[in-house]
């Protein structure tokens, strides 16, 4: 009852929820109106034209029977003036009562009560005992998956949403939600951010702007990661406040970049862990294609240790038979001076250098196009706009103005050609699109794709794409590794690095014996103990109690983990 009572009293405080009353109760006003009139002209037409006295009663209990179409038939004209009076009764009814008037209450007074049940849901502040949170200042592409990390690593979280309702229903769908206004000092206050231990602006660069310098004067210290659409906005972030700015989309095209096989093939360094990179590799164009991981010699040649292979999307146990296609892709792990060796040998065998083809000239096709640039690779982008002339003059090697759906414009652009094909459009559908076009027209050219939802990755993979990344995902590793205090790793998407405990099970068992690949997927990278850190361990390591374990996988291979031997 007091629920009940609250809601109805929210309701009553809301100007627009009161116009709503106010035009609901004035169509009922007029229903009411329209029934008195009929009710004293049944009167009247009993009386003249058919000779009989009813109470009045009796003349607004046969309207509301005739308007509403219940009909009883206890009350019947037998003249043709009272069956005319009775039909224009019974379809004006039909209108008002069976048709507007249950629009109108829905309209003006139930989804306005819904909405304020729906807003009474939305938290407006964090508990007063709230340490060491995350602030996530708006809900988009990359906070679900940054959700879920935060939760796996135990960080508590809050999500900002200045719609009530939309708060509302995201708490409604288990988010940790508050209600607020961006550019408010109140709501930052109510946040609690000076007890925060980070604030992720991830909104329009010039929003992002006002949040971290309303959050400056709330609490001067706390780290604020801010993302920048624009080069150009980086300084201005940067003198608002902001500790770490992320052009994320200027870095999605370099590491895009970075996956594409052309010229002399060289290993791409994803990440760091301690002294040790992690670095992968095409395996297109060198000796190694058509062999086995015990064939390569790779460990024995270079040092470096194979610790997976990509290949089409799905990230492959090391297995020694395992053997290397065209596109596969293998994730290595070696000291600086192992990943030269291998550079050294993968240049040896692929030196020369032909143009890679740019789909898409945004921010993300410039910057990849840059990067390639700086390779010394040659670039042809293939652009709609017409204004791309101006931004990419003397940029590129050639520029083609035109639909990469149209055969035509992708024969000029060299698709014929090239090596490889990289497609940066923000429309997912277009990518996938173009993949399935590209690899028809060139079945063995290699493409690397930009995906913005990781829905899609399983799509453009099916589709024929041999390596994505998404710009979720991209910026949810910037995010976790600046606040965890690591090297950002991306691997490729879908897998990531997690440390975790050793179960008592498997305390004093080897690696062999706890069968952790075969029943999990999961690579095992290193084995910490203490101080010591041993890499790429071998099957007969033993597992000391106390001892962590640095694992490589996906999500659904660390949550089987947790089932087989966490549980």
């Amino acid at each position: 009852m007091k629920f009940m009572i609250s809601q109805l009293s929210y309701l009553f405080r809301e100007r627009e929820a009161r116009r709503n009353l106010r035009a609901l109760l004035k169509y009922l006003v007029f229903v009411v109106a329209v029934i008195t009139v009929y009710a004293v002209m049944f009167h009247f037409i009993m009386f003249y034209a058919e000779g009989q006295r009813h109470s009045w009663l009796t003349g607004f209990y046969w309207t509301l029977t005739v308007m509403s179409t219940l009909g009883f038939g206890d009350i019947t004209f037998h003249t043709d003036v009272g069956r005319m009076f009775s039909i224009v009764v019974l379809l004006s009814g039909i209108v008002l009562l069976l048709i507007v008037l249950p629009f109108a209450f829905i309209r003006f007074f139930y989804a306005p009560w819904l909405e304020a049940q729906i807003r009474l849901q939305a938290p407006r502040s964090v508990p007063e005992e709230t340490r060491g949170h995350v602030v996530i200042c708006r809900n988009d592409s990359i906070t679900r998956g940054l959700v879920r990390k935060l939760e796996f690593n135990h960080i508590p979280y809050f999500v900002l949403e200045p719609d009530v309702v939309a708060a509302g229903r995201m708490s409604g769908d288990e988010l940790s939600v508050i209600a607020g206004d961006l550019d408010s000092r109140e709501t930052y206050e109510r946040l609690r951010v000076g007890a925060a231990r980070m604030v992720f602006a991830n909104a329009e660069d010039t929003v992002n702007t006002n949040i971290t310098l309303t959050i400056r004067e709330v609490e001067p210290q706390i780290p604020i990661v801010a993302l920048a659409e624009d080069e150009d906005s980086i300084d201005i972030l940067q003198l608002s406040g902001a500790t770490h700015v992320l052009p994320l989309k200027q870095r999605l095209g370099e590491h895009l970049a970075a996956r594409v096989n052309v010229g002399a093939s060289s290993a791409h360094v994803v990440g760091r862990f301690r002294d040790l990179l992690i670095a992968e590799f095409v395996v297109h164009g060198t000796e190694l294609v058509g062999r086995t991981l015990r064939e390569t010699r790779l460990r024995e040649r270079t040092g470096v240790n194979v610790v997976g292979v990509w290949l089409q999307g799905h990230l492959q146990p090391v297995r020694r038979d395992l053997r290397l296609e065209d596109h596969s892709v293998p994730v290595v792990i070696g000291t600086q001076a192992q990943v030269e060796q291998l550079d050294r040998l993968l240049v040896e065998r692929d030196a020369a250098v032909r143009p890679v083809v740019v789909i898409g000239g945004g921010k993300v096709g410039r910057a990849a196009a840059e990067a390639l640039k700086r390779r010394g690779v040659p670039v042809h982008v293939v652009e709609r706009r017409e204004r791309a002339r101006r931004e990419f003059a003397g940029r590129v090697d050639r520029l083609v103005i035109g639909d990469a759906a149209d055969r035509e414009v992708l024969e000029e652009a060299g698709l014929n050609d090239v090596p490889a094909v990289m497609l940066t459009t923000s429309d997912d559908a277009i990518n996938i699109y173009l993949t399935v076009y590209c690899r028809r027209l060139q079945p063995d050219i290699n493409i690397v794709s930009r995906i913005n939802h990781e829905r899609n990755i399983e799509a453009i993979y099916r589709a024929g794409a041999d390596s994505v990344l998404s710009y979720a995902s991209l910026g949810r590793e910037y995010v976790i590794s600046l606040l965890l205090g690591r090297e950002p790793v991306m691997v490729g998407e879908g897998a990531d690095f997690f440390l975790v405990s050793v179960p008592p099970g498997l305390v004093g068992k080897t690696l062999g014996e706890s069968e952790l690949g075969s029943r999990t997927g999961l690579i095992v990278i290193a084995v910490e103990d203490g101080e010591q850190t041993r890499t790429n361990p071998g099957p007969t390591v033993t597992l000391p109690a106390g001892c962590r374990l640095v694992l490589l996988g996906t999500a659904e291979q660390r949550q089987r983990f947790s089932e087989e031997f966490e549980s």
